[in-house]
Formats: C-alpha cells, structure tokens, sequence
C-alpha cells in the first residue's frame, strides 16, 4: 500500500488558465527554449537531470518552474526525479501550430549561427 500522503504533487495550470505571454515568456529564454526542443525531440518524459545546461542547480530549478507554470512542460515525481513532459497537445488545442513553427525558428537559427 503506497503512503498517498507523502507524494509530492505540483501545480500546473489547467488549460483554460495558459496564457499566451506566459508561454512566450517561458520560450524566449535560450535554456529553457534548449529544453524544450531536446523534450519535443525525445517525446519522452525525462528527468531534469538528463539536462545539460551551463547554469548552476538553483537557476536550472528556476527555469524548469517557469516551463511548468506557463504550462509548457508537466512534471511530475517518479522516486526523487522530477520527470518533464511537453505539453504539446495542450499548447496545440490553445495555439495551433505556434510550438512547431517555434521549434523550427530555433532549428534554423541554430543551423544559421552555426554555418
């Protein structure tokens, strides 16, 4: 029998409460725009320790809080990882289209300042 009273649950905006300036906000920070392309790539959850990001652990939590209070990214415990999930569904039900042409905007500016 699983001790219910000892999960950790966090708070995500339902639906209806994502906002638009919230989700640009959350994608206009280049690590948190990082993390998210490598969630759409994967399409898996993941734990935020599979992140490689060049900040240090307090401002890699921050991001990760701001992605799951915009509603762009769901996380849940499993044990004592934190597992992330893209919204996709969600952000396409409220913005269709605008996380793939985001996504693709990235991808070309990354090929573009690389090339």
């Amino acid at each position: 029998m699983t001790d219910t009273a000892n999960v950790r649950v966090l708070d995500h905006p339902e639906l209806g409460e994502i906002r638009l300036e919230s989700v640009l906000h959350a994608l206009s920070d280049p690590m948190r725009l990082s993390v998210v392309r490598e969630l759409a790539a994967s399409d898996v959850e993941q734990p935020c320790s599979a992140f490689v990001l060049p900040v240090t652990k307090s401002t890699c939590t921050h991001h990760f809080r701001v992605l799951r209070e915009s509603g762009v990214v769901r996380q849940a415990y499993q044990g004592t990882a934190k597992m992330n999930e893209l919204r996709r569904a969600d952000l396409e039900a409220l913005f269709p289209g605008l996380l793939d042409r985001i996504l693709a905007a990235a991808s070309a500016e990354e090929a573009r300042l690389s090339g």
